[in-house]
């Protein structure tokens, strides 16, 4: 996940460049039950509106759930699914509030209502997200269901109202792009205090779908007005958080929007984002299904390193045996093509491997989402244009 909001932050209060910090166990999101009463298009987990057997019980959730913690797990993201679909949701929250989690809920919102919202609050969730395709109806076509969009803003409303913090995520495809201005209109008028742009990943429907994937021009177009948004809130004051997931060459893009409108900080971002280091998949972020098995992130549902009925979720995540999560793990990565050559290979990392792997069978091949140019990332044997020192060389010269 790339945390556009807090580098924009540093535009204005810019600090010294640290070191990497290294969390004890990654972020986990935990597709508790697969079912769900929509059909959305891009749906990763190709979800239904019925019961899929041998998923974990209660009981094995608790138990994995303090595995979770006893290996430093900080974040637990319940979803599904429809996460409210599973009878034992309150249970499985509320235990792991009680466990010191950070807790989110990912929820399509058509089943939050004034019934229920009350019973939401009290398990006093840090984070609520709920999916927008669009303005109305290309989300409704996109989920397949008429109504849909005026229910999820409803819950939405109900949540922000009840005092949890909200945001809308929103995948970024061909057939939706010309509602992006839109959403964002609506997350500030709404008073949403996150927005979450997804790129388009190659796993499940999505995979089915990846012709529609946004050609790379109106990618560009899309982080523009994303950049331009949030530098905008940071401006006026307006607390917003926004954030993109699924392409980390936005790191990289982010520096060619501050070489034209805040060139002396472009070194400074530069050591700071190779600070974060683009894509965590099999590092920092980790998926268990609902049955159990564990995957790189939410997008490697067809490849498992193993299942927590077997073996402790720690143990999986610990053993690099496995030739995948090892590759995901090694430092750097031992990637292909483009992505071998590129000069900003420290800010993202390699991108997202699955989008290779199911494209060419290879997981270390280049990423074909990348929407760079050879020149841009010095992959045609040009130079990339950075000659502004970091800023924490700069303020040690000032103190001199």
């Amino acid at each position: 996940m790339f945390r556009l909001s807090q580098f924009m932050q540093e535009l204005k209060h810019p600090v010294p460049v640290g070191e990497r910090a290294t969390p004890r166990g990654p972020v986990v999101i935990w597709n508790l039950v697969r079912r769900c009463n929509l059909a959305c298009r891009h749906c990763y987990s190709i979800s239904a509106d019925t019961d899929f057997p041998g998923e974990l019980t209660t009981a094995e959730v608790f138990a994995v759930m303090d595995d979770l913690k006893r290996f430093g797990v900080p974040v637990l993201i319940l979803s599904g699914g429809e996460p409210l679909l599973r009878p034992d949701l309150y249970a499985v929250a509320d235990r792991a509030k009680s466990r010191g989690f950070y807790v989110g809920l990912s929820t399509n919102g058509t089943l939050i209502d004034e019934s229920n919202i009350g019973r939401i609050a009290a398990v006093g969730f840090d984070y609520l997200g709920v999916s927008l395709d669009g303005i109305e109806d290309t989300h409704d076509r996109f989920r397949r269901l008429p109504g849909a969009y005026r229910r999820s803003l409803r819950a939405l409303c109900l949540a922000r109202d009840a005092g949890i913090k909200v945001g809308v995520r929103f995948t970024l495809t061909q057939d939706n792009q010309h509602d992006l201005p839109g959403l964002l209109e609506l997350i500030e008028r709404e008073r949403i205090d996150k927005f979450y742009l997804s790129h388009l990943n190659y796993a499940g429907r999505g995979n089915v779908n990846r012709k529609t994937d946004v050609y790379h021009g109106t990618t560009r177009r899309a982080m523009d007005l994303l950049f331009d948004t949030c530098w905008s809130c940071v401006e006026r004051g307006v607390e917003k958080e926004f954030v993109t997931g699924n392409n980390d060459a936005d790191g990289v893009y982010l520096l060619f929007w501050l070489r034209r409108h805040f060139p002396h900080l472009e070194g400074h971002m530069r050591a700071r984002l190779a600070q974060w280091g683009g894509n965590a998949s099999g590092v920092n972020v980790a998926n268990i299904d609902n049955l159990g098995n564990v995957h790189p992130d939410t997008m490697w549902w067809h490849y498992s390193l193993g299942n927590v009925r077997e073996r402790p979720f720690s143990q999986i995540w610990s053993d690099t045996s496995d030739p995948l999560i090892a590759g995901l793990k090694a430092q750097p990565r031992r990637v292909k093509g483009r992505c071998a050559a590129c000069a900003y290979f420290d800010v993202c990392g390699g991108n997202t491997r699955v989008r290779a792997q199911q494209l060419t069978g290879d997981p270390w091949q280049e990423d074909p989402a990348c929407y760079l140019t050879d020149e841009e990332i010095g992959a045609d044997g040009a130079q990339p244009r950075l000659t502004v020192t970091p800023y924490t060389r700069q303020r040690m010269r000032r103190e001199a």
